[in-house]
């Protein structure tokens, strides 16, 4: 290609420069990459660029453009002097291409544009075939096979054509039926028609894709999306996952359910019998397993504890002790559920790290000071003196009783925590290079030697505390209606700790489904679209179900899921076998867990405990070496007000805290001030990181907005700008008397590239500021406006924003077009003629 005229008239090369993008690295070498479509709807599109003029005061585009911009409000003598657009030819015809990128400091890489003559590009045959050769494209769907085009569940894919709204729909707008109730219902099971169809129904129609209602149960119920997708060779991998986790995790339950849930052992075998059948038939993560969890039993036990402590209950009442623990878990299935109806699954992202760290850390404290009591075998000599006392009251008793311990227990009780410790220890390093070594039961072992060595040598006789009758509260399995009359009592104090209960488990369920994903896709299983609410709806339906069998509260663990995956699990039959294999051992092996000493399942729930704490010190160093100061004090904060205090008012403390930081953070608008890079005419940065290495313009106060405004940070908006009005910063003290000059307030541009979105009371303060500034004669000038389709440029014309600001024309597509009509509007006074301005404008626009 010959060589191309800058807007300057430099002499420049035909090959663009090499951008440090990422949008455009992949096409630096491809003299045509500038007009490559980055987006599958413009696969078909090829561009026609029109000779641009050099001028800079002719490249100013005042029409109406997808930002909302219009230059031109002078008649049609300024309309008619306007540049010809570029165009772009589609397969249905030449329609108005895009304009040109705002050249800003985050826009300096955009790709530089051709001149001259048409170029084409044609990327139809090379994308298509890709896309045809592309293997397991939809996996979920459920064929894995290459030749497959998927017409047994959904009909063959038309791959002419990609994405679109329904043209049905103006802008965003869809109709009352898909707006209130959602695709699912309205297409899927009202089958909403006359017209009437989502943009889902319309892609689906067009692309010939059969059975609708279908797609969507597969994608509500996930069993009729992984069980097409199985196959015989992975029973195998599920089978032995299963057996191992068996092995490690039901003595687990049994602790759970005595030493921190204060209700009988079988209880705790329940949560792995319900919970996991049912997650493997409703949850969108297949190597998942959920479970009874520490932190969920330990605060269930505190429910029961003050039952007992007011006389509702007794320690000996194991049946109505399960009851309660029904009640818990209930409530926190029906939160969980509501939350995944509602569609809830984005808070998961509120509780911060820090406060989480804190909390669990605080919580393994606790568990394992509270352990420390059955492991000396001091049970009996605490349940009257601190049973319901603080993890410091706990800490002083047993300093004062270490004398009173019993031999045999102590040894037995840390011999177990010992050998667990050690094997554990022992497979982490050698994992990485034998893999099997994850398979050695050396939990399942520790518990059936113990179990021996009691009923072999009558330990139980000499002081070693033993589990005893496993099944104390009635028939296997019975079903018990939680929420009884005469139960309503309990339901009330056990709302607020269902709830943290809930919030707990769904953001420890979210952790490990994130680490884990939906399944790789280059590797054996089955793969299906991981979904925030249906993990919710899955949790909630599951632990609603345990509550009725009074079971333990049950949340998916990211360790547990591990060791799933390590052990050869695919896919979410691997849970399904692990329910069968606890209600065989619930049904047949429960007379054999009778001599399992209560302080070797304590040393197991210490090991859990200590696994808790060992991260926090990795988290510290992290906050420390980057100096977050704020999240080590939240860390210390709850650490203390929980191991002091009591774990209801840490996590109160921790919730509060969290909140506030998050709303101080979403409600402080992050505006700043605009320079321009000395040496160019349309390149702008932050002024406060560096303000030697720009310049001001002067007479102008250059505002970027970089997020969407709403009612949360519009409120100190006013502020804001009066300080940058005033110092030209925001970082300076408010007591500062003013330092810049009002001369440079004159005229006032905003960047509102970053205005996404905009309500109605973010839109209300907007205004009040333009009429502000127009009270004071400034001239307000906008630039980058959303689409004039959009709900932002529809608040802009229905509040009067365009009006006050002076119409059309003073919204442009960048900050050099606006510091251009900031010119023209001088001049214009300057001449005094609307004639000669018109015929101006004109020529500049």
């Amino acid at each position: 290609m010959p060589p191309k005229r800058g807007r300057n008239g430099e002499t420049s090369s035909s090959e663009p420069q090499s951008q440090p993008h990422s949008r455009n690295s992949s096409t630096a070498s491809n003299p045509y990459s500038a007009h490559a479509p980055t987006t599958p709807s413009g696969l078909r599109r090829v561009h026609v660029p029109s000779e641009r003029p050099s001028s800079p005061e002719e490249t100013m585009h005042p029409q109406p453009t997808r930002n909302g911009g219009d230059g031109d409000d002078d008649g049609p003598e300024a309309s008619s002097s306007a540049p010809p657009h570029d165009l772009e030819f589609a397969t249905d015809g030449t329609q108005p291409g895009p304009d040109r990128a705002s050249v800003h400091s985050n826009d300096e890489n955009a790709p530089p544009q051709h001149q001259g003559g048409i170029i084409e590009v044609d990327l139809e045959t090379d994308v298509r075939t890709r896309l045809l050769n592309h293997k397991n494209w939809d996996a979920a769907s459920g064929c894995g096979r290459e030749d497959c085009n998927h017409g047994s569940l959904y009909g063959s894919i038309n791959t002419d054509t990609f994405g679109g709204r329904y043209p049905g729909n103006a802008g965003d707008q869809a109709d009352v039926t898909h707006a209130l109730l959602g695709d699912a219902v309205a297409d899927g099971v009202l089958g909403v028609g006359n017209g009437k169809k989502s943009t889902t129904s319309y892609l689906a129609e067009r692309h010939g894709i059969k059975h609708k209602r279908m797609m969507y149960l597969a994608y509500y119920i996930p069993i009729f999306n992984w069980l097409p997708q199985y196959k015989w060779r992975y029973l195998q991998g599920d089978f032995v996952a299963a057996l191992t986790m068996a092995s490690f995790y039901i003595p687990m339950a049994l602790s759970y359910a005595s030493n921190l849930a204060h209700v009988p052992p079988v209880h705790g075998l329940y949560s792995f019998a319900i919970n996991p059948l049912i997650y493997g038939i409703l949850g969108s993560c297949p190597l998942m397993v959920v479970g009874p969890e520490a932190p969920g039993s330990l605060l269930t036990g505190e429910v029961v504890r003050e039952n007992i402590k007011k006389g509702a209950s007794g320690d000996e009442d194991g049946r109505r002790n399960a009851e309660i623990a029904g009640i818990v878990t209930c409530l926190a299935g029906a939160f969980i559920l509501a939350a995944g109806i509602f569609r809830l699954g984005f808070l998961d992202n509120i509780l911060s790290r820090p406060f989480l760290r804190g909390f669990i850390s605080a919580i393994g404290v606790v568990i394992f000071i509270d352990q420390l009591i059955p492991e000396m075998g001091l049970a009996k000599l605490a349940a009257d003196q601190v049973s319901h006392g603080s993890c410091l009251d706990k800490i002083i008793f047993l300093i004062r009783n270490v004398g009173n311990a019993n031999g045999m227990t102590c040894a037995l009780s840390f011999s177990a925590f010992g050998i667990i410790m050690f094997f554990r220890e022992f497979k982490k390093r050698l994992q990485p290079r034998y893999p099997p070594v994850a398979y050695i039961p050396d939990r399942f072992v520790v518990v059936v030697l113990s179990a021996i060595l009691v009923w072999r040598f009558r330990l139980d006789e000499r002081g070693v505390g033993i589990l005893g009758n496993v099944n104390s509260s009635g028939a296997i399995f019975s079903v018990h209606f939680p929420f009884e009359t005469s139960h309503l009592k309990y339901a009330s104090d056990a709302i607020n700790t269902a709830l943290i209960i809930a919030l707990l488990g769904f953001f420890e369920s979210s952790v490990a489904g994130k680490s884990l994903g939906s399944g790789d896709r280059n590797k054996d299983g089955v793969h299906m679209p991981l979904s925030a609410n249906r993990e919710l709806i899955a949790l909630g339906t599951a632990n609603i179900t345990g509550g009725l069998f009074m079971a333990l509260p049950a949340f998916g663990g990211y360790g547990r899921s591990k060791v799933n995956a390590s052990t050869g699990g695919l896919t979410p039959m691997s849970s399904i076998i692990l329910s069968i294999i606890t209600i065989l051992c619930t049904c047949f092996l429960l007379p054999f867990f009778y001599y399992l000493p209560k302080g070797v399942l304590c040393a197991m729930v210490s090991v859990v405990a200590y696994s808790l704490v060992e991260e926090a010190p990795h988290d510290i160093k992290f906050f420390w070496r980057i100096r977050g100061w704020s999240e080590l004090i939240l860390m210390g904060v709850i650490f203390v007000v929980t191991i002091f205090w009591d774990l209801k008012r840490g996590i109160g403390v921790g919730i509060g805290l969290s909140i506030l930081r998050l709303i101080r953070h979403s409600s402080r608008p992050r505006i700043q001030i605009l320079g321009r890079v000395p040496g160019t005419t349309d390149r702008f940065a932050n002024a406060e990181l560096d303000p030697e290495s720009v310049e001001f313009v002067e007479g102008c106060l250059i505002v970027k907005i970089p997020e969407p405004l709403t009612f949360a940070n519009t409120g100190s908006l006013k502020t804001r700008l009066k300080r940058l009005e005033d110092h030209g910063t925001n970082a300076a003290h408010p007591a500062l008397p003013r330092v810049r000059h009002e001369e440079h307030n004159k005229n006032v541009i905003f960047d509102v590239h970053g205005v996404t979105s905009l309500d109605g009371a973010g839109a209300q303060v907007l205004c009040e500021i333009v009429e502000s500034y127009r009270k004071r004669d400034v001239k307000v000038f906008f630039c980058r406006v959303p689409h004039e389709k959009s709900n932002v440029w529809g608040l802009f014309e229905s509040t009067g924003i365009v009006e006050m600001c002076g119409g059309r024309r003073h919204f442009v597509n960048s900050v050099e077009a606006a510091l251009r009509m900031t010119e023209l509007e001088r001049l214009t006074e300057e001449f005094g003629s609307e004639g000669e301005s018109s015929g101006f404008a004109a020529r500049v626009t």
